[in-house]
């Protein structure tokens, strides 16, 4: 990928944006000394040229600036989580409004074999089997602009059960081996449970094998979601009538094609792209999602299956699961296609300021690194903000959403957690004017 090159003018300004970050987001770093590299890398994240390595930033003959970023980046023992809940924070309150939490997964490829968490391993996204290291971001995504703030990476087997090899990377003794999903699953609870942080919907993709744990971990802490699933994945519904007492088990794929007769159409407009797109939905309410080893699980919460159809296609192509039941089929489509939203910013931003570039072994080292190219992603986008006519856009109004629907029972005795938030229903970011109808 080509790497964008900012103008002199706009790489001072985001520099100055740096210096008021460094005095917000790193407050917890004990030491002046850290604070300041901290701001070298970032600025080097920022202006420096081809790939994003400690080297490459240092600059040609700068061995002691070299050797100093070596150590802040791969052994300093700072702890980067206050960093990212600061960023999440700040990022809240001066950005435009998040709409959802989306899980974005990230695959860097790598030659060897030393880079901690590589390993040969079948990646979806790819459709075949690399050595990679698999990690996943999770972004507050509005319609306007989405920004990383949490990062997980996944640890093949060898690398949490070779004692060796666990003690050269630095892993933490709490380190699992864990699916991509669980781990992005997790790490969604950490922030909904102790960063203070308003609740949004979680978007993200989820394969079959995962799903029933997924939605298990969700309901628990009452986090709303949308999950894109395969249209293989089996899905319980109940019937209809005497003649069809149920439940009823089909490929999601099946059910949705069964009700076309109830399909809606979407106009809306593709993110990054000026022209509409129309689409197709329907949707159904679901019992269960059986597994071999959960044949019958019962979610706590009623389910929605969603399809869609592009304007053209005979078979629906598209599938979510989500436990919000009381918004519109437009809105839960616009927020599932939020994802598109941050491809984009991860190709136009996150790529550019060299999230993919880190080229040392350690875990530490890793985690510092993708904390520091979140904030120069975020400087970037909030320093493009700032210089557009106006300032921006402004954060919108959002409306107040209560979160999965639960007994009275569950109600009462639950302990009181901060709300989810969906846009008001007039508002739906990215459709059209042109009204929703049916077909």
């Amino acid at each position: 990928m080509a790497r964008v090159v900012l103008p002199e003018e706009s790489t001072k300004e985001i520099s100055e944006l740096i210096d008021v970050l460094i005095s917000l987001l790193f407050e917890s770093l004990p030491r002046r000394d850290q604070r300041n590299w901290a701001r070298v890398y970032l600025n080097g994240l920022v202006r420096t040229k081809g790939k994003k390595t400690i080297r490459n930033i240092a600059g040609t003959g700068a061995s002691s600036v070299e050797q100093s970023l070596q150590q802040f980046i791969s052994k300093s023992p700072w702890d980067w989580t206050p960093v990212r809940r600061s960023l999440a924070q700040h990022l809240e309150r001066t950005a435009q409004r998040p709409l959802a939490w989306v899980l974005q997964p990230m695959v860097i490829e790598k030659a060897g074999d030393r880079s901690v968490g590589v390993g040969r391993q079948f990646v979806p996204q790819l459709g075949r089997t690399a050595n990679c290291q698999q990690a996943s971001g999770i972004w507050l995504a509005s319609s306007e602009a989405s920004f990383p703030v949490e990062w997980t990476l996944t640890l093949p087997g060898p690398w949490t059960s070779e004692l060796l090899r666990r003690r050269r990377a630095g892993i933490p003794d709490t380190a699992r081996s864990l699916t991509p999903a669980q781990d992005a699953v997790h790490a969604v609870q950490r922030m909904a449970a102790s960063w203070q942080l308003q609740r949004r919907p979680v978007v993200m993709e989820v394969a079959n094998g995962d799903l029933p744990q997924s939605i298990e971990s969700f309901t628990l802490q009452d986090i709303p979601f949308v999950f894109k699933v395969d249209g293989s994945l089996p899905v319980s519904f109940g019937g209809a009538g005497r003649q069809r007492p149920g439940p009823h088990t089909a490929p999601a794929r099946e059910l949705i094609d069964s009700l076309r007769s109830q399909r809606r159409v979407v106009e809306w407009t593709r993110h990054g792209r000026a022209e509409g797109a129309v689409t197709l939905l329907t949707s159904a309410s679901i019992l269960a999602t059986p597994s071999e080893d959960r044949p019958t699980p019962a979610p706590t919460t009623p389910l929605l299956l969603v399809g869609a159809w592009t304007e053209a296609a005979l078979l629906p192509s598209e599938f979510w699961i989500t436990n919000i039941g009381d918004r519109p089929l437009a809105q839960l489509f616009l927020l599932a296609k939020l994802t598109d939203r941050v491809s984009l910013d991860f190709t136009e931003t996150c790529e550019p300021v060299g999230i993919r570039d880190f080229e040392g072994r350690s875990f530490r080292g890793w985690h510092h690194h993708a904390t520091l190219a979140s904030v120069a992603h975020a400087a970037r986008l909030l320093g493009a903000r700032d210089r557009a006519p106006g300032g921006g856009v402004p954060g919108r109004s959002l409306g107040e959403y209560p979160g999965p629907a639960r007994s009275a029972a569950t109600r009462s005795a639950a302990t009181p957690r901060p709300p989810a938030v969906l846009p008001p229903r007039p508002l739906i970011p990215g459709q059209t004017p042109r009204r929703e109808y049916i077909r």
